[in-house]
């Protein structure tokens, strides 16, 4: 009774009980303020603080950059506890660097999930992952159209070490089940897709992988996680180019995992042997990066916006491809799972010839490949990420010689439309 008594006092004080309130609610209505105070951050604010303060050494507000190879221990005996699992310490920076886990814990955080890794490109992540879930004899199901660097990998390399790719239109996902085997380990994706940007069904794809216990693979690259969240909707992995809009200032190349702790434990022994790590001073870029990464994405989902509506009505252009237009045959389903389009568009003029006549009379938009950065950029993708492919892997692709695809920076969106007028103008 006389616990009960000083409890009461104590929620008196916290001036959340009265006699006429039962105890029962009052202790509900405390967790109710406990919840409100603990509330979660929103998105641009953990891309800059992460979901708490950190406090780096001699007051430094930036996270500072260990740029060393290798870490000293006190004594033999300290190096032994280490490698018995008894003390957290590093040992080596292929190993681990508190730079590197720095970077690795805000991208979990930003993507909702467990724990990261950090790389040293998106290749990486993409290699590291399928070779921890897949061995010399397995299986794995992939939508394409994807990356072309990704596909070269899935079909060359992979092949060559004994691991079968069976690729699915991502506007027919129920046919991944016809390819499903004993031995189908996992379900790989990047939506929206490169270059043409048609929109992957994520919960249709997590059923599917969900169902036959598969891993559910998905590259968030074009999206960010400021646009699209697949952890959050029930994805085993996200996978990341972080040269891209991560990074975001064209002068990094990285790649980023993230997923269950158990899982990245295990892809962090693969890196360890095949030594995909990324450099402490490239962790760093990242960090840079990602404080500005919501301000940028915003900016380049605005810019897409106005540019993609501009070519939607301009004569001398055959098609445009982006989710953020009504015309986007999966408008709906984009708007569903993403919260902006993004910055990219792509669109398409009669031949090779005008394109290549578009992208020389560019000014502000600089002929270059990759995505993301600030500065906008402009390629033609059969002279660049898909090089050399054959007129039937084109097609299956979806990709044709007139494709031109933007990267929109973050420059005045009119100045942007300016320009490809100007190009566009020089074409007959």
């Amino acid at each position: 009774m006389q616990k009960l008594y000083f409890i009461q006092v104590y929620l008196v004080n916290l001036k959340v009980y009265t006699p006429d309130l039962s105890l029962r609610r009052a202790l509900s209505k405390i967790k109710e303020i406990s919840m409100k105070k603990t509330k979660k951050r929103s998105f641009p604010t953990l891309a800059i603080h992460g979901e708490k303060e950190a406090h780096f050494p001699f007051g430094s507000a930036a996270e500072p950059i260990f740029q060393t190879s290798t870490f000293v221990f006190k004594d033999s005996d300290e190096l032994k506890k280490y490698q018995e699992g008894k003390i957290d310490k590093y040992l080596y920076t292929r190993y681990g660097n508190p730079t590197l886990k720095l970077a690795e814990n805000k991208m979990a955080v930003l993507e909702g999930a467990e724990a990261g890794l950090v790389l040293s490109s998106g290749m990486a992540a993409v290699t590291t992952t399928v070779l921890t879930l897949c061995k010399t004899g397995d299986e794995m199901i992939s939508t394409e159209p994807i990356y072309g660097g990704t596909l070269n990998l899935f079909q060359k390399l992979f092949f060559n070490l004994g691991i079968k790719v069976h690729f699915v239109d991502p506007l027919k996902l129920d046919r991944a089940e016809n390819l499903i085997k004993g031995n189908t380990k996992l379900f790989f994706s990047e939506t929206p897709t490169n270059p043409n940007l048609k929109v992957v069904d994520i919960k249709k794809l997590l059923k599917i992988a969900k169902k036959h216990k598969l891993a559910s693979v998905i590259d968030n690259t074009f999206a960010t996680p400021y646009n699209q969240n697949p952890i959050n909707m029930g994805a085993d992995i996200v996978v990341h180019s972080a040269t891209k809009y991560l990074g975001g200032h064209s002068d990094l190349v990285a790649g980023v995992i993230v997923g269950r702790k158990k899982f990245i434990k295990s892809a962090v022994e693969t890196m360890k042997m095949l030594g995909g790590c990324l450099d402490p001073f490239g962790a760093f870029l990242l960090l840079r990066g990602l404080k500005t990464l919501a301000i940028r994405v915003e900016k380049q989902n605005q810019n897409g916006e106005k540019i993609s509506k501009f070519l939607s009505k301009h004569p001398k252009i055959k098609k445009v491809f982006y989710p953020g237009l009504p015309s986007h045959p999966q408008h709906q389903l984009a708007k569903s799972q993403m919260k902006g389009f993004g910055g990219m568009v792509c669109f398409e003029v009669l031949d090779l010839k005008k394109a290549i006549k578009v992208m020389d009379n560019l000014k502000l938009f600089l002929n270059a490949t990759s995505l993301g950065g600030v500065e906008s950029l402009a390629s033609i993708p059969v002279l660049t990420s898909h090089y050399g492919f054959s007129e039937k892997d084109l097609k299956r692709a979806g990709v044709v010689p007139g494709m031109i695809r933007l990267s929109c920076g973050i420059e005045d969106g009119e100045d942007l439309i300016e320009d490809l007028k100007q190009a566009l103008d020089k074409i007959r």
